[in-house]
């Protein structure tokens, strides 16, 4: 088996011989118990955003400026900014952090990679922040862009290691293909892929950076450290590990919501077709709009039997967007059986649910209103088999082909 393992700094244990509540302890927390050792004596920049803390919710930026002989110089703000103040897509230029006076460098917008001057005088850079667990989130692409900038430079990057919030054995959906990297599917990963932050880096770092290209390149390699954490096990959800949520961005506020966000993300893409309940209080946990009778689309999701998902019928009205105002009807999904349950094929049946009972509102029209739909999907088969039928079962084998292969190279670098 290949596998040119990373730094590991901690100790792993299991949870019940933690005995209290959390019963994870992220890598943050890991660092500061070995004294923050690591980074003594060195200039750091940290990549973090507002769900970057402890289990008590003191911030990574906090704590690494008051620890001791470490040497925090520079923040690096992901989309969302690092103290969580701009909103999706919004851009930010780089300013002062008024907590701290230090510089924040800003990661999304025209600059995604760090430039050279922005790393100038950092020996390390570490990254401590939550992902959700879903490749068309932009954190792991600015994770893999700073990796990138640092091998460059011999910088090494130090990543604190959190949980994978869908668990670490779900894995769903076809690989990304070119033309269709991008930002919002950065690397050649289901998009589903069941790994911590710390086993991803380990995994592109060993498998290759450039975007699109994993398995296909000599890798380029930066001197990679994975704090790990203590704790956390491969079948554990969020909620099950007792730590405290603090929302990654703004449309992911609860524990659970990651597990609805891959359910309902893609379908969320296409524009002006779905209400996926955001402006609301059900982000990405409904399937609704002005033109459905609620009752008859349960009906028809519920002749599919899908397992380990239920459904039931909502009204309600959107506080903003295009739909404002408005009274929209659908379903709510619910997940019966988080092992059996297919999470990212939930939103193709609903879509071929709709396409039967409403053909004059297909959700596949000109180019024009899919928008990301084809990068966030990783490739344009999806969009051009589905949308002949509107047959999940025309689609299947295709979402499915890549996912055996990925569990096998994926288990090579299983921290936990």
């Amino acid at each position: 088996m290949r596998y040119l393992a990373p730094v590991l700094i901690g100790i792993l244990v299991s949870a019940s011989s933690l005995g209290a509540a959390p019963k994870v302890k992220v890598g943050l927390e890991v660092l500061r118990d070995i004294d923050f050792a690591p980074l003594k004596g060195k200039r750091v920049g940290l990549v973090t955003n507002p769900s970057g803390v402890d289990h008590n919710l003191k911030s990574t930026i906090e704590i690494l400026y008051e620890a001791p002989e470490v040497n925090l110089v520079a923040l690096y703000g992901p989309e969302h900014g690092v103290r969580g103040d701009v909103y999706a897509g919004g851009h930010v230029a780089d300013y002062v952090d008024p907590v701290t006076g230090l510089t924040v460098h800003s990661l999304y917008g025209p600059t995604r990679k760090p430039t050279a001057k922005m790393l100038e005088g950092i020996d390390v850079m570490v990254y401590d922040i939550q992902d959700v667990g879903v490749r068309c989130y932009t954190f792991i692409s600015t994770l893999g862009l700073v990796m990138e900038a640092c091998s460059a430079l011999d910088i090494e990057v130090m990543v604190l290691d959190r949980p994978n919030p869908l668990g670490g054995n779900k894995i769903e959906g076809c690989y990304v293909e070119q033309p269709f990297n991008s930002f919002v599917s950065q690397y050649r990963i289901p998009l589903i892929y069941g790994l911590t932050p710390g086993e991803l880096a380990t995994l592109i770092n060993e498998e290759g950076l450039n975007c699109g290209q994993l398995g296909n390149q000599k890798p380029v390699k930066c001197r990679l450290t994975v704090i790990p954490m203590q704790g956390w096990t491969r079948d554990m959800t969020y909620e099950s590990t007792g730590l405290p949520w603090v929302l990654p961005s703004p449309n992911i506020p609860y524990a659970y919501t990651p597990v609805n966000y891959a359910s309902a993300g893609l379908c969320g893409e296409i524009y002006n077709y779905l209400q996926v309940g955001l402006s609301y209080t059900l982000p990405f946990q409904a399937f609704a709009a002005t033109w459905i009778d609620p009752v008859a689309l349960l009906k028809e999701l519920q002749s599919y039997n899908l397992p380990g998902v239920a459904f039931r019928p909502i009204h309600y009205r959107p506080f903003a967007g295009s739909q404002a105002g408005k009274l929209v009807a659908g379903v709510q999904v619910f997940f019966t059986d988080y092992e059996a349950a297919r999470l990212s094929e939930v939103q193709f049946y609903v879509m071929q649910a709709l396409a039967g009972l409403y053909p004059d509102h297909l959700p596949f029209g000109p180019d024009e209103k899919i928008g990301l739909f084809n990068k966030v999907c990783g490739t344009d088969y999806i969009r051009n088999i589905f949308s002949q039928n509107y047959r999940v079962s025309d689609i299947l084998e295709y979402w499915r082909k890549d996912e055996d292969d990925f569990r096998i190279l994926s288990s090579r670098y299983h921290i936990y």
